[in-house]
């Protein structure tokens, strides 16, 4: 019999659809992701992005406190051990993570954790085939399968994430490691002014490092740019290598000249990529609308419908925009309440 609904991705959208999905008895099948080494290269281990940052201070209902006692009743025996490293300081990537897994799970959701190797979306049921293991078929697909930050590819940079190397200003520019040091931001569009203008408001100084001698940016953003006194463009460069150490993290970055090779330091307590981001869709070409940058076309206004009934998206794999955790959890949520009223039109 095929499946009423299945999830694929394992981020805030993901768990969230799948919280609500199984609140409404659908009984959903989530694909969360392999745990393989080349998904940890890429960033697509299950628990999505999120479960590769630190603290997180913006998601509504975590304020700062000591949630250790709350971690070890809420969650699972194999996870509890994430109660004795919690820090106090607020909730964490994967305690966030971790508990939106079990709450889903508690409402009934049954998770494999695998990838999803190819899709058929010519017919309904649609048929879903995992990497190891039988294929699946489907009434209903969402795909939550996010968007991975494009880095550098530097070992120093693989090094330092978490610890002040980050792809989002937004999630981590305020925390106290950040707060009146100087910082770099590696990029020369839209993203990357807007990243350093806002860490502007935290970091003492930020350097923005560029390839070229012009911003990539729109004229009203590279304006910006320009004009925020605390901003110190970095023309014709670009990092070399992350400079650091296992005891403070990241303490500066050696930058090379694209001109003649020349090489210098700047000090900085933290690198913020804002070169991209990657939809995870590769799986999915050709089967689905996409944008010209892969990410997945929302075909109905305020709906998750993509362009194949009964497939919604959510989260960032859909959103080259916002890319946090509560817009994405809000799509989850989007998407399941829409794949509830398509499947019960057709009275499946």
């Amino acid at each position: 019999m095929p499946e009423h609904l299945v999830i694929i991705g394992s981020g805030p959208a993901g768990w969230t659809a799948a919280i609500y999905a199984a609140r409404a008895n659908l009984n959903p099948l989530v694909f969360e992701g392999a745990i393989t080494e080349e998904n940890r290269q890429d960033g697509t281990l299950p628990l999505g992005q999120l479960a590769l940052t630190t603290e997180v201070e913006n998601f509504p209902g975590f304020p700062a406190g000591d949630m250790s006692g709350y971690l070890k009743d809420a969650l699972h025996d194999d996870h509890s051990y994430l109660a004795e490293m919690h820090k106090k300081e607020g909730v964490s990537g994967p305690e966030l993570m971790h508990l939106m897994r079990q709450q889903a799970m508690n409402f009934g959701a049954r998770v494999v954790t695998d990838d999803i190797a190819k899709v058929d979306l010519s017919k309904r049921p649609f048929k879903v085939t995992p990497s190891e293991g039988d294929a699946v078929e489907a009434h209903c697909l969402i795909i939550a399968t996010g968007a991975r930050a494009n880095y550098l590819g530097l070992t120093s940079e693989q090094k330092y994430k978490n610890m002040g190397v980050s792809a989002c200003a937004v999630c981590d520019g305020a925390l106290p490691r950040f707060r009146n040091k100087p910082l770099v931001v590696v990029g020369g569009g839209d993203s990357a002014v807007e990243e350093a203008d806002y860490l502007s408001k935290f970091a003492s100084k930020v350097y923005l490092i560029h390839r070229r001698e012009e911003l990539r940016a729109s004229k009203i953003m590279a304006d910006r740019a320009l004009n925020n006194k605390k901003i110190d463009i970095q023309w014709n460069s670009e990092v070399e290598e992350v400079l650091g150490s296992d005891e403070k993290g990241v303490t500066g970055a050696r930058l090379k000249s694209t001109t003649d090779g020349s090489t210098r330091e700047v000090e900085a307590a933290g690198m913020f990529l804002a070169i991209g981001h990657t939809p995870n869709t590769r799986f999915l070409e050709g089967q689905l609308e996409m944008t010209s940058k892969k990410y997945l076309k929302w075909t109905v206004p305020f709906r998750t419908n993509t362009s194949v009934e009964g497939v919604f998206a959510a989260g960032d794999v859909a959103d080259d925009y916002y890319r946090q955790a509560v817009t994405a959890a809000g799509t989850g949520c989007m998407a399941a309440l829409d794949a509830e009223r398509w499947l019960a039109s057709e009275g499946i």
